[in-house]
């Protein structure tokens, strides 16, 4: 849902008043197009399955399919892990498979489906992660259920099988089952990834018995769903030398054993750290695996061309370590998170064009807790039903269609000095568009590592290349900032209640979704050009749009 800001005229009040630095020049150039925007931000992840069919998880999946007109995508773990179906942080389960007295499966859908049916009733693709051990069939079953932040996570579900030809048995059983309840065109649509960060605690086995389980598990999918789409590994930032390892070594085994191989996945996360009271993010370590990975996946000529997709691409690695206990994560509430994962998304398409590889997704890992603190700083898209501002990034996301146009700008960080040290010693100003027939859309930001009040910039967007007959050109200009599209401001404002009355919710309801400023309104256009000029807050992200 989009809100014009004159109907909450109280944030207005909420910006700090800082003087703006010289005008900042950023020239969009609609004359010259490239290749076609590809909404690689539609990939959605969590730990907790069945909070996909608790009523804000549902609420939240249907904003989810509501962004865009091309289906989003997401992605779980626990799909198979053995439980009552009750959700706790990083825990899920469906009960999937269990065994008799004589040791014989049995098979119960019952959940799974319950999941996968929800996602298909709003238009949401699976990415269907496969895993992880049930009990019935982990090499050690106990402790299975851990119960973090208590303990180890790692417990029995992370085991390899007793036999691998259950295993396989399986996966054949639950990818026929879809193929009969979905029909066999819509399970071909999905991505069946191979589990899930097998060079750490998640998987106990050697590589070697990763790969083992890869091929177990590919051909039970392909001999139920023949022409299904097939990948792994979902390893850990490739920036460390022991994932790098393990992504080259897995590569290296599909290619000599010729085992099918439809897409790549492996995770790129960021690294802030809380320097002398406030967070300063880590983008450097996300674009670095990144970039390592994409190195790794050019270097074999036989997959270089594969999909590759980002199955986890996120500031940090925990979305259930709430900022309370780690401070290095209060990004999460604000308009710092929406602005980092803007800059980062233009960087990472940056870095696979020029590594020369085929960047299909990046799959932000946030979704929504239930029965957790308002704003307790969980890395997730809504707390309690109340979408935060990060939502409203994607929102914006989805509004970015067609095909891009080149963009230039005095004041931008450029990508290698991203790559090695972030933007700490001046702001990122900058920005990424594309154009439609009729339309132009520039996502237009104002970005530094460090959580700290900052002089706004006045940007001077400056827009070429329009057609010479377009006299009079609609804008429609969107915000997010610390007073536009942030429930958390107001939040605050209203004394960080955690049972709001009926009035406050109305009022976090308004401030959560993306809010317009000064829209819609027409400026005159001269010799196919238009000037906007605006104030940009530090964090501040503007989606502007042209029409004519």
């Amino acid at each position: 849902m989009i809100r014009n800001l004159r109907a909450i005229p109280l944030l207005i009040a909420l910006s700090p008043i800082l003087l703006a630095q010289e005008p900042v020049t950023i020239h969009v150039d609609a004359g010259q197009t490239t290749s076609r925007f590809r909404p690689v931000w539609n990939y959605f992840g969590y730990d907790e399955p069945n909070y996909t069919y608790a009523e804000n998880g549902r609420k939240l999946l249907k904003e989810l399919a509501d962004l865009s007109k091309e289906p989003v995508q997401v992605r779980t773990h626990n799909l198979l892990t053995t439980g009552d179906a009750v959700a706790a942080l990083k825990w899920g389960s469906t009960n999937a498979y269990t065994e008799d007295a004589s040791g014989k499966p049995v098979y119960n859908w019952t959940i799974v489906d319950r999941i996968l049916s929800t996602y298909l009733s709003l238009g949401i693709k699976p990415f269907v992660e496969i895993g992880f051990m049930p009990k019935a069939l982990s090499t050690h079953p106990d402790p299975y259920q851990h119960n973090f932040p208590q303990g180890d996570v790692f417990t029995g579900w992370s085991y390899p099988p007793t036999s691998y030809e259950k295993w396989s048995e399986l996966v054949y059983q639950w990818v026929k089952h879809c193929t009969a309840k979905y029909g066999v065109a819509e399970a071909q649509s999905w991505a069946w990834e191979v589990w899930n960060e097998p060079d750490i605690g998640y998987w106990h086995g050697t590589p070697e018995e990763y790969d083992k389980l890869y091929d177990y598990t590919v051909a039970a999918v392909r001999k139920a769903l023949p022409g299904a789409h097939v990948g792994g590994p979902a390893s850990t930032g490739p920036s460390g030398k022991k994932a790098a390892a393990f992504l080259r070594q897995f590569l290296e085994h599909c290619s000599s054993h010729d085992t099918p191989l439809d897409f790549i996945t492996f995770h790129a996360k960021g690294h802030p750290e809380f320097v002398e009271g406030h967070v300063v993010m880590g983008i450097t370590h996300e674009l670095q695996d990144a970039v390592e990975g994409f190195r790794i996946v050019h270097s074999f000529d036989k997959f270089k061309n594969l999909p590759i997709i980002l199955s986890e691409a996120d500031p940090e690695g925990c979305a259930a370590c709430s900022a309370r206990t780690n401070p290095a994560n209060a990004y999460r509430n604000g308009d710092l998170y929406p602005v980092y994962t803007a800059v980062a998304m233009k960087a990472l398409l940056q870095l696979a064009e020029r590594e020369q590889v085929n960047l299909q997704g990046i799959l932000t890992w946030a979704f929504e807790f239930e029965g957790q603190p308002y704003f307790e700083g969980f890395r997730t898209l809504a707390t309690n039903g109340i979408d935060k501002p990060i939502l409203n990034f994607f929102r914006m996301a989805g509004l970015m269609t067609g095909s891009i146009i080149p963009v230039t700008s005095i004041s931008d960080v450029p990508l290698d000095t991203l790559m090695s040290a972030g933007a700490r010693q001046h702001p990122d100003v900058d920005a990424m568009a594309v154009r439609n027939e009729h339309r132009v859309a520039a996502l237009v930001w104002n970005y530094r590592d460090e959580d700290v009040l900052g002089a706004s910039a006045n940007v001077k967007l400056q827009i070429t290349g329009l057609p010479a007959t377009a006299q009079q050109v609609l804008i429609n200009h969107y915000r997010i900032d610390r007073s536009h599209s942030n429930a958390y401001t107001i939040w605050k404002l209203l004394g960080s209640p955690q049972e709001p009355t009926s009035q406050q919710r109305d009022a976090l309801e308004q401030a959560s979704q993306l809010q317009t400023l000064d829209s819609p309104h027409w400026v005159a256009a001269k010799a196919g050009a238009i000037d906007l000029d605006f104030s940009l807050p530090l964090h501040g992200l503007s989606l502007v749009e042209a029409f004519w």
